[in-house]
């Protein structure tokens, strides 16, 4: 029997308008975990959402990213930014070694509201339900010029998604004078 090892810049890497998604450790490995590198792009948010069955795990490895991980008082539809728990917990900003454990159940975002990409570490338990998700994703966002928000919410329902607010991507424009966002 053997392990894996995968070099820096190796895995199977796949590019939609909103992340690059690099499989590291898949089903196909004989993990019953997926693990993936993830680039979060500035102005990304993936909006809040429950795994019934899955259970996640972030691991911020440069940039900075805004995390949610619990079940607020008032679930809003528009946007989690201003959740807050029955304990008083809010999102909370976290720059590289910060984590996120998220059980089955429990409402959970990341967004990236800096100019500067983040990347992460991200864990998911059963495998293979997030290497298909983002498979599928791939081919949705490839189909044409629009998104199929029909297919998406498709794709999501056979992986375990359940979407509270929505998935945005704003990317931020452009400084006129060639500088980079902070």
């Amino acid at each position: 029997m053997s392990g894996l090892i995968v070099p820096p810049g190796h895995g199977r890497k796949l590019t939609t308008k909103a992340q690059d998604v690099t499989f590291k450790v898949t089903a196909a490995d004989g993990s019953a975990s997926s693990v993936f590198e993830v680039v979060v792009p500035p102005g990304f948010d993936v909006g809040a959402h429950t795994h019934r069955h899955s259970q996640e795990f972030f691991y911020l490895l440069e940039g900075e990213l805004e995390l949610l991980a619990f079940e607020p008082t008032r679930r809003t539809r528009d946007t989690w930014h201003d959740w807050e728990s029955p304990n008083g917990d809010r999102p909370v900003r976290v720059t590289a070694g910060g984590c996120m454990f998220v059980p089955p159940g429990t409402p959970h975002a990341f967004r990236n509201p800096t100019g500067r990409p983040a990347r992460m570490l991200f864990q998911s338990s059963p495998s293979p339900d997030h290497e298909r998700y983002f498979e599928e994703i791939v081919e949705i966002f490839a189909a044409g010029r629009s998104v199929d928000s029909e297919a998406v919410e498709r794709m999501r329902r056979r992986h375990d998604v359940q979407q509270i607010t929505p998935l945005r991507y704003t990317p931020p424009a452009p400084d006129p004078a060639g500088r980079s966002a902070a």
